[in-house]
């Protein structure tokens, strides 16, 4: 792991501290969690930025299946070697009752049909692999599967989930941050978790 970028480079905002409408967006989900994690602390210096990327999130999951918002998640924190949003995803997946065996099966971004993932699924994390190794250039027929596969309002959406998650990735990354939940897999002798 890197080093951290701290809190003498970077102010974690407290919570109560927040603006107006950046706490109000995030309330539900501290209020769920039961603590307020460090990205959204430090996302607070740039409180009008960081409600629009609440607030994305809270669309793109009011659009998208849930199964595959969670597959994208857990898909692009595997390529992006983002533990923060993996593990906080297992869990989140976990609970929604996708099963541990179809999230391990996604944590090893094979793509492989025939085993907890459905065909789409498969060419959801496809496409998803291929764009941010890609960098978005040659992934039409890729996408042109996905479309095929859930249709072209899921298909935006899941574009749009990528993109999202790669500013996760990219904000958790650079500022070296430690995930704030462990792994749901973590202790497993099987290593299900890469």
């Amino acid at each position: 792991m890197s080093e951290t970028i701290g809190p003498d480079l970077i102010p974690r905002i407290d919570f109560e501290d927040f603006a107006a409408n950046l706490k109000e967006s995030l309330r539900p989900k501290v209020e769920r969690l039961g603590y307020c994690g460090e990205i959204w602390r430090i996302g607070a210096n740039v409180p009008q930025s960081m409600f629009q990327f609440c607030e994305l999130t809270e669309a793109l999951k009011d659009e998208i299946e849930p199964k595959l918002v969670e597959l994208v998640a857990l898909t692009t924190a595997g390529v992006m070697g983002n533990t923060y949003e993996r593990n906080q995803h297992e869990g989140l997946a976990d609970k929604l009752g996708f099963g541990r065996q179809w999230i391990a099966q996604v944590n090893q971004l094979q793509a492989e049909p025939g085993g907890h993932m459905s065909d789409g699924e498969c060419a959801v994390q496809k496409f998803a692999m291929a764009a941010i190794y890609r960098r978005g250039h040659d992934c039409q027929d890729l996408f042109k599967d996905v479309i095929a596969a859930v249709g072209s309002a899921q298909a935006t959406g899941i574009l749009l989930s990528v993109g999202r998650c790669l500013m996760h990735a990219i904000f958790r990354n650079t500022l070296g941050l430690e995930p704030p939940v462990a792994s749901l897999f973590e202790g497993d002798e099987g290593g299900e978790n890469p």
